[in-house]
């Protein structure tokens, strides 16, 4: 579930921008087919101090450059560069309502 103050404006997002299948489960409540998919677990100790246990969603590509570009060029907020992290190259994503969601090209070997 992604909760945001605008989901109409995300769902055209996802809809019309990422171009995912989905249903309408009654009355403009769409419910989207998601691409292939990956579960990382990781620690909250270390990563952010007295940071609490939370989920995050990350998109995956195979070229982080074209994918910021090809966003970008359809009206997405990308404020800041993709940065490299080591396992892969991240960017992240303003949606409407305050949605952040990170987009990340991975230099690991993936389970898709």
């Amino acid at each position: 579930m992604l909760y945001t103050s605008e989901p109409e404006a995300v769902r055209a997002i996802l809809r019309d921008v990422f171009g995912w299948h989905h249903v309408d489960a009654h009355d403009g409540w769409l419910i989207f087919k998601m691409p292939p998919a990956e579960v990382g677990v990781h620690p909250t100790e270390g990563h952010v101090a007295g940071e609490p246990a939370h989920h995050r969603v990350s998109l995956m590509c195979d070229d982080i450059e074209a994918t910021v570009a090809d966003l970008r060029g359809k009206g997405i907020s990308i404020p800041d560069e993709p940065r490299n992290l080591g396992w892969g190259m991240l960017a992240t994503m303003q949606l409407p309502g305050g949605l952040q969601m990170d987009v990340y090209q991975p230099r690991h070997e993936t389970a898709i």
